[in-house]
């Protein structure tokens, strides 16, 4: 017992996205950029909906929470893929590993279940329109934002519950930019092939029940507005496809890292990146491309904050 101990891990080793030394700067930029890049998207969308009264509208607040998630999604791992990259060691302890492992599922799984309240607000919408403001009103609106946190604090303590007591006495080299459970658990001294199959199936039972019942709510949402040609609805049509594109792109890559058959499996780096960071940069740029109102709004909000001459105006001052 003293001996498992004394061998016991106290840190792993996050292999990363490449072993070139010539190319750690390279990526070190170009991830620098794209994460900057998520700030400044997402958080223009929350400041834009919050100052904007227009926008003042459940769908709206929805999207600014999904905003809000998304910079979570990017910043649980990113800093410290950044630090890597100009670091020659790439340690992260346990605990800080764990950390990971808690914030992924926290957030991924919240935004899992918000896509769902985003898809029921819709579903009301198009589908039952007169009585829109009386069913989202302002509680119903805070539930569907408590409702996804919830959910994923459940599944993160429920996944964290498979890892914490597992003893790691021996490899603690983890391929990838960050603690990915599947990928720590293969570290683990003793056999955890029942943990790896927990592990999936309690992921997967998420995603994939998140994933079937936003199916079955946008078919009958598309349906709807395939019987009904008016002017709202090819707005709500507009609408639509940017909802349905977010959610195939979350969804893509989470289902195929997760659900994945797990005996073998190694979570493919190009799938991490693209869920990490191109999911939450896509999101604001999807949402504001052909929207009208979101795209307004900005511009009001540039021309509130950048006034014609300001700028030349502060330049001349200096």
């Amino acid at each position: 017992m003293n001996e498992t101990n004394y061998s016991r891990v106290t840190e792993f080793v996050l292999l990363g996205l490449s072993s070139s030394k010539e190319l750690q700067p390279f990526l070190f930029l170009i991830f620098l950029l794209l994460y900057l890049a998520i700030l400044l998207g997402n958080f223009l969308i929350i400041l834009t909906v919050s100052s904007d009264s227009r926008l003042h509208t459940p769908m709206y607040f929805l999207l600014a929470n999904l905003s809000f998630i998304d910079i979570c999604v990017a910043s649980f791992a990113t800093p410290k893929m950044l630090a890597d990259f100009l670091s020659e060691q790439k340690t992260i302890s346990f605990e800080a590993c764990l950390v990971q492992i808690f914030c992924v599922h926290l957030f991924a799984g919240g935004e899992m279940v918000l896509l769902v309240s985003m898809a029921f607000d819709r579903y009301v919408a198009i589908c039952k329109p007169l009585h829109y403001t009386t069913i989202m009103n302002r509680r119903v609106c805070i539930i569907l934002v408590i409702i996804p946190w919830c959910v994923g604090f459940i599944h993160t303590t429920s996944q964290l519950a498979f890892t914490v007591n597992l003893p790691f006495c021996g490899p603690n080299q983890v391929d990838s930019f960050f603690c990915d459970l599947p990928l720590v658990t293969k570290l683990a001294c003793i056999d955890t092939y029942i943990v790896s199959l927990l592990i999936v199936a309690d992921s997967g039972f998420l995603s994939m029940s998140s994933f079937l019942i936003l199916v079955v709510s946008y078919t009958v949402i598309l349906i709807t507005v395939r019987n009904r040609s008016s002017a709202s609805m090819a707005k709500a049509h507009s609408t639509l496809t940017a909802h349905i594109t977010v959610v195939i792109l979350f969804f893509g890559p989470c289902i195929f890292i997760y659900v994945w058959p797990f005996s073998g499996y190694s979570v493919d780096k190009v799938l991490a990146v693209f869920y990490t960071i191109f999911t939450p940069i896509l999101n604001p740029v999807i949402y504001t491309l052909r929207n009208k109102e979101v795209k307004g709004a900005m511009s009001k909000l540039r021309s509130h904050y950048l006034k014609p001459g300001q700028v030349s105006a502060m330049i001349r001052n200096k």
